[in-house]
């Protein structure tokens, strides 16, 4: 089976099951343009906030094929809340374990890493917060990274 209907039958399957979760308050992949992550491009996710009271944890999601030359990949994480208040951090997603076996589900050469980014988590303003991610590996060119995510859910 090819890496294009792989794609489609696993967000399928995203589909459903984001569908059957009633704690899920956002939850997106935006792809890479040919496996490969400049350096340069920020990918950036719009996240709308209504509910000021619920904590709720947050995710970030990797996909990758298992020919990423790395078992971790570190990431530039900025949340920016309505109004203009800025949170930046560096957060390291361990894709692999020492001995190589690659963490995410997945079937193929496709591999699918979900990790939790913040645990209990409110958000004080309503409205739109940006977060935006970007690779920081030392590769200018990052190859291997298919699409990548943002899940935010309620606590339960």
């Amino acid at each position: 089976m090819n890496r294009f209907f792989q794609s489609i039958l696993f967000a399928g399957i995203v589909v459903v099951m984001a569908a059957c979760d009633s704690h899920s308050v956002f939850d997106r992949y935006k792809p890479i343009n040919k496996d490969v992550w400049n350096k340069d491009s920020v990918v950036v996710f719009n996240v709308p906030v209504t509910d000021t009271l619920q904590n709720n944890n947050l995710f970030i999601n990797v996909r990758n094929t298992v020919d990423y030359r790395y078992s971790n990949l570190w990431l530039f994480v900025t949340i920016e809340q309505p109004g203009g208040e800025t949170i930046k951090d560096t957060f390291e997603m361990v894709l692999a374990d020492p001995s190589g076996k690659w963490l995410g589900e997945g079937f193929g050469g496709l591999k699918t890493r979900e990790a939790i980014y913040r645990r209990n988590v409110f958000f004080p303003n309503s409205g739109d917060y940006t977060i935006s991610l970007q690779q920081g590996m030392r590769n200018d060119e990052l190859k291997g990274i298919s699409d990548v995510g943002v899940r935010v859910e309620k606590v339960k």
